[in-house]
């Protein structure tokens, strides 16, 4: 069982971040490309041609990964697929035409710039976009679904009277579709704006210079409009979870004991049933929750030790996730401000701005482990044990060493591509 998770939450750390860009990439694209129309300013124009290109790079590598990530449910999770196959099987075909559109779009996008009027070029962007969350989305729907599974039955051991969409829109569908979203849109907007920062520090691309300053100002206003929606959607999901997961919630904050007023738990290093080292906010949990200082919290004392997520991994990893997006919230804040005011941003923003790209995807990686280790050790809560659901198939152990090589190269080629379309461009 350990191989089968390492091999699968490694495939799932690294598709993510191009799952994320995905999303994100299209939409700053065809922002750049309609700036061009309205304005007709060149610096729009060469901007959108540029991430145009790092979006079919991107694109490519992530349905190499994603394509793994499928083969693997099958193969690691024979158990959890005979149970869930035929539940959330409609996402995952669903996904599947979403892709498919995408991919349509792309080839049409890349291969029309001088093919097609610039109009029609520009809505043959829409499609991307729209297909792109949507895809995005469809596979959230089965992870919502892993965490509240609904829409069937089990009489005798066999799944019956399933309900497909039933099953799609399990109770965290649009909390988590939506947390989902604005995640890919917060690490593209200040991944792209990383880029750029980095660019105008070096002064490596003073022929690009009005380039790289659009290209800063659109990711840094997707950014700057994401990030504090994220936060809401933060708050939002939270408030299901205590409702809805409390083991999930009570790991988050590391609660061991259910009681009133309890507070919430910043940092730390748990210890048994308890945290040292931590920072407590008296009664802040309680307020988050129910807007009430006096609500009960239910804590981890609730259930049964052998049913209680890692602690230590899920706290650390919400901490690290609300750390980092803290930060970023606090970044984009700075720049709204100095953009407002119409100012240049000053060296130490420009650094501030370059490290929120690598933090926006530490944030990202963050959430996700909150989401898989939370649920543990249910691969689906209440249905099956992720030690009941992996293969007992052997040489799982070869596989991941075999595949952790071909992320790697995966990487380094992109990073390769990445780099060559930015000299080719400053040439």
């Amino acid at each position: 069982m350990t191989a089968a998770r390492a091999l699968m939450g490694t495939s799932l750390a690294f598709h993510i971040v191009f799952a994320a860009l995905g999303v994100g990439l299209p939409l700053l694209v065809i922002t750049a490309e309609g700036l061009w129309l309205r304005t007709r300013r060149r610096a729009f124009y060469d901007l959108a041609r540029t991430w145009a290109k790092g979006m079919a790079i991107l694109f490519a590598v992530g349905a190499v990964s994603g394509t793994i990530l499928a083969f693997e449910l099958g193969l690691l999770w024979p158990t959890f697929m005979k149970y869930a196959g035929g539940i959330i099987g409609l996402p995952f075909s669903l996904e599947g035409f979403a892709f498919f559109i995408e991919a349509i779009f792309i080839g049409l996008y890349l291969y029309g710039w001088d093919r097609m009027s610039p109009g029609a070029h520009w809505l043959s962007g829409l499609p991307i976009v729209l297909s792109g969350a949507l895809s995005a989305a469809f596979v959230t729907t089965a992870n919502a679904w892993m965490n509240v599974p609904a829409g069937f039955r089990i009489v005798n051991g066999t799944v019956v009277e399933v309900d497909p969409i039933a099953a799609m829109l399990s109770p965290p569908w649009l909390v988590e579709v939506l947390h989902t979203t604005l995640a890919a849109y917060v690490v593209t907007g200040f991944g792209a704006a990383a880029v750029c920062a980095y660019a105008l520090l070096r002064r490596s691309a003073e022929d690009r210079r009005e380039q790289v300053r659009a290209g800063l100002t659109i990711a840094m206003i997707v950014a700057s409009i994401a990030i504090p929606l994220q936060w809401v959607g933060g708050d939002v999901i939270a408030r299901f979870d205590a409702e809805r997961e409390p083991t999930k919630f009570a790991s988050l904050e590391a609660l061991f004991h259910t009681r009133r007023h309890a507070p919430i738990t910043i940092g730390g290093i748990v210890s048994g049933d308890a945290v040292r080292y931590g920072i407590e906010i008296p009664s802040a949990l309680s307020v988050l929750v129910a807007f009430d200082p006096n609500a009960e919290v239910k804590g981890l004392d609730r259930v049964a030790p052998d049913d209680r997520p890692p602690v230590a991994v899920v706290h650390a990893s919400f901490d690290t996730m609300v750390g980092s997006a803290s930060l970023l919230l606090l970044v984009a804040i700075v720049w709204a401000i100095v953009a407002l005011r119409k100012r240049t941003p000053a060296k130490p923003l420009l650094i501030g701005i370059a490290l929120c790209g690598p933090l926006a995807v530490v944030a990202v990686e963050a959430g996700w482990f909150v989401t898989e280790f939370g649920r543990q050790p249910w691969i689906a809560r209440g249905l099956l044990r992720t030690s009941d659901a992996a293969t007992v198939a052997p040489g799982v152990d070869v596989q991941f060493y075999a595949f952790f090589v071909v992320y790697v190269v995966l990487a380094a080629t992109c990073w390769w591509l990445m780099r060559r379309v930015g000299t080719k461009e400053a040439a």
